[in-house]
């Protein structure tokens, strides 16, 4: 069963449970995929859903800190169950130092000797790594590494 299937399945299920949060959580995320594949007109895979939810991820932390400088705690409340339902579709994340692994064998095989490398070797990176880890704090570990 691919990704998206699952988010219609779990979709479904919400509706039959009459379960309007999670109904309005996972009608959002379905339209961002279905959006996604009308605009780049293809279907697709799990990597690309992954990316997908990976966005809506990200929109939902930056609305948070909006809503919570704004003093809007009803919207701050929703936007945080909409994330930890999003979250549940990502794989296991993983640790630092499996990431600090990867880096390393990114540095090593691309021959990175300063920042100007930094493009190379997020571009291997960010396949092993989309929905594993928070790509900003990767590209971090990358720059403090390669002395930027």
């Amino acid at each position: 069963m691919t990704l998206k299937d699952r988010i219609k399945d779990d979709l479904k299920q919400a509706m039959r449970d009459r379960d309007q949060p999670r109904i309005d959580a996972l009608r959002m995320l379905a339209a961002a995929i279905q959006r996604r594949e009308v605009d780049e007109r293809i279907t697709l895979d799990d990597a690309q859903t992954l990316s997908v939810i990976d966005k809506q991820i990200k929109q939902a932390r930056e609305s948070i800190e909006q809503y919570h400088k704004g003093g809007r705690a009803d919207l701050v409340a929703k936007e945080q169950a909409d994330l930890a339902l999003w979250q549940a579709y990502l794989p296991q994340p993983l640790s630092d130092v499996e990431i600090d692994r990867l880096i390393a064998d990114a540095v090593q095989a691309t021959g990175a000797a300063s920042v100007k490398d930094m493009g190379k070797i997020m571009a291997i990176l960010k396949p092993k790594l989309q929905g594993r880890a928070d790509m900003a704090q990767v590209g971090a570990k990358v720059r403090a590494r390669l002395g930027g």
